[in-house]
Formats: structure tokens, C-alpha cells, sequence
């Protein structure tokens, strides 16, 4: 953007200034722009020089977009013309058993996990279209498979006995009253059917 700034010259063998109108550029990008995170990308989306802050880590965070597959497509929904003239719905797979940057332990947990967002053919398929920025939904859905991957990290909750009986109870309760109402709708049908022409006669 373009600011001007009032710049003032003294005029020599007089006391008074001239001051006038410059034009000065300013640019400014947040630490977080995707500029900072992911340098050296057409899309700005990946860093070709990436240093994990932990080498021992399971996951750093980092995704490699080359081993990606990463289609756009025209978003629904409203947004005017602009919807009908760019693709900017985000649609990234990839084939999790054949994924190299990540473990087994890791590919294993994201099969089971997400099993609703897999195919037939083992691809993982994460959708984005929040947004009307193409660069926007695509963060989205970088940051999704983000979670999904630490997701796999996380140690299941330890229970105690205690909630494990409370648990147990109320899940007894549960199956005694949809027994409960389903005897109950039992009833009430078989009140609701008539009386045969045999039963009458005999």
C-alpha cells in the first residue's frame, strides 16, 4: 500500500520550509504468513529446507506437499460469480500404507481412526471449501491431516475401576429401559389389531 509521508526542506537565506507529499511503500507480512512457513513455493504452501525443532519427534508437523495429490475443484454453496469461475475447493489424498514420511505405528492408528475418510484403494481423503481462497483451504486441510496425524499420538485416557463400573451401570440402565420401551410399543400394536370374523363366530 502507498503512504505518504510529509517531508520539510529549509530554504536556504530564509527562514521559511518547503514541505512536501512523498509517496512511501510499506509492506508488512505477519511472522505466520505462509511466505514465512512454507519459502521457496510457487503456492507458498511448503519449505524445501525444513529443520524440525525435535529430530526425535514421531511427527514435527511438517508435510511434504510433493507426496500429495492435490485437486481443485468449483466450491458450492453462495459466494456470487466468483464461485462459478475458480476452482478453489481443496480436495488432497494420499495412499496412507505407501506414505514413506510417516510410521508404521502412526499409518497403522490412521487407517483404524480414520476408516470413514479412507477408500477402497487405502487413500485418505481430507476436503476443504471454508473458504473462497484456494491457498486458505488448502492451510485447512494441511492443518486437518495435521490433527488426524496427532490424533494417533495421543495415549488413550487411562480409566479407573470406579468410572469403569459407572460406565457399566449406566449402560445396564440404558439396555433395561430400550428393552423397557420397545415391550411397551409391543403392546400397543397388538392392542391396535382387530378381532378376525373367526374369532367372533366361534
Amino acid at each position: 500500500m502507498n503512504i505518504f509521508t510529509r517531508q520539510c526542506v529549509k530554504i536556504l537565506k530564509t527562514s521559511s520550509k518547503m514541505c512536501i507529499n512523498s509517496p512511501k511503500t510499506f509492506a508488512y507480512k505477519s511472522a505466520v504468513s505462509l511466505e514465512n512457513l512454507y519459502p521457496n513455493s510457487n503456492l507458498k504452501l511448503f519449505t524445501a529446507n525444513f529443520v524440525p525443532e525435535d529430530a526425535s519427534a514421531k511427527f514435527n508437523g511438517y508435510i511434504p506437499i510433493e507426496k500429495l495429490t492435490i485437486t481443485y475443484s468449483r466450491s458450492s454453496g453462495p459466494g456470487g460469480q466468483n464461485v462459478n469461475t475458480v476452482n478453489t475447493k481443496v480436495d488432497l489424498r494420499f495412499n496412507v500404507k505407501d506414505a514413506t514420511w510417516l510410521s508404521n505405528e502412526i499409518k497403522e492408528k490412521l487407517l483404524e481412526q480414520q476408516k470413514n475418510k479412507v477408500n477402497k484403494e487405502g487413500y485418505l481423503i481430507i476436503k476443504s471449501d471454508i473458504t473462497r481462497s484456494q491457498q486458505l483451504n488448502l492451510a485447512d486441510a494441511l492443518e486437518k491431516l495435521r490433527t488426524f496425524i496427532r490424533k494417533t499420538l495421543q495415549e488413550p485416557p487411562q480409566i479407573t475401576k470406579e468410572t469403569a463400573e459407572i460406565i457399566r451401570k449406566r449402560q445396564l440402565k440404558a439396555a433395561r429401559e430400550r428393552i423397557f420401551v420397545k415391550r411397551i410399543r409391543s403392546q400397543i400394536k397388538q392392542t391396535r389389531t382387530g378381532v378376525s370374523t373367526k374369532e367372533i363366530y366361534d
